[in-house]
């Protein structure tokens, strides 16, 4: 079976994450079956409502961490990666037809940032939601960033992304995040339930009223998008140069050639992750961003 596949049921279109043995980590072919499939539904003029969810134990665990770090060490690399993100994110937001995410066990990182770009999200107890990107010296720059304090409030917001906390589904029903939480036996009904109210309304009103609210929630959403992506280079160039710094530092003083009065080694220019060049791909919007996130 596909790593994404799709079951309608009436007017609603079912979309899902099929990779149960990895958790349904978010993989770029797992990205660009996603893409193709809410492609469709979108240009489908039979479907009204999406719900997007997970086959197996999870929802999702996230970005595939073992994909992201090859992508990420390679010099122009992220953005191609990160563009299938946020096509996916994107294309729940810019169809005219509404989108449900459900969501069971876990639902974090890139996870939750394609979740952001749904319109309701339905949880299963127990359910962990989070963006822990600052953590491991990133930010959630596939449109968590930008998303979040739309749903949220920008205190939450600031709150769930600068301490990289998880929370529960209960939790994330006070502030918000998530619109209706039930036990897991009962979650498929529960969507179902959501989709059969969004589907007693005129289709045509539905969709076209959610692409009013969302222009009115983000009227900046392309800049603020870009700006993630610029603060992210300068992030990952900053962590390539703390480790050429404590490398050339290690190797010094094993070569017993310490700088001379305890002078530290300086880290190569951060300006992008190849340690000086800019990416080929930066546009030139994208540079006075990074000089504004340099300041």
């Amino acid at each position: 079976m596909s790593i994404v596949f799709t079951q309608d049921h009436g007017a609603v279109r079912h979309v899902i994450l099929n990779r149960p043995e990895k958790r349904n980590a978010m993989n770029q072919e797992l990205l660009r079956a996603l893409r193709d499939a809410l492609r469709a539904a979108a240009s489908d003029e039979h479907v009204h409502c999406v719900v997007l969810r997970g086959e197996g134990p999870v929802f999702s665990a996230g970005v595939d961490l073992g994909e992201l770090g090859q992508s990420g060490g390679r010099p122009g690399m992220m953005r191609p990666f990160r563009q299938l993100f946020l096509e996916c994110a994107n294309l729940c937001e810019e169809m005219a037809k509404p989108v449900i995410c459900q969501m069971h066990r876990a639902c974090v990182g890139g996870a939750l940032e394609v979740a952001l770009g749904c319109d309701l999200r339905v949880a299963a107890e127990g359910t962990q939601l989070g963006l822990p990107e600052v953590k491991f010296g990133l930010i959630p720059d596939v449109g968590g960033s930008t998303r979040l304090p739309a749903v949220v409030g920008l205190g939450r917001a600031k709150e769930l992304i600068m301490t990289a906390r998880l929370i529960g589904a209960e939790e994330a029903l006070a502030i918000g995040l998530v619109n209706r939480v039930v036990p897991a036996e009962e979650l498929a009904r529960a969507t179902q339930a959501l989709a059969d109210e969004l589907l007693a309304n005129s289709h045509v009103a539905v969709g076209r009223s959610k692409r009013v609210m969302d222009a009115s929630a983000r009227p900046a959403l392309a800049a603020t998008l870009e700006l993630e992506i610029a603060v992210q280079e300068y992030c990952v160039a900053a962590a390539l140069a703390a480790a050429n710094a404590a490398a050339a530092a290690n190797a010094a003083a094993a070569a017993g050639t310490g700088a001379p009065g305890g002078a530290t080694v300086a880290p190569p220019p951060m300006s992008s992750p190849d340690g000086g060049e800019r990416a080929r791909d930066q546009a030139e919007d994208a540079h006075e961003q990074r000089r504004f996130v340099t300041r």
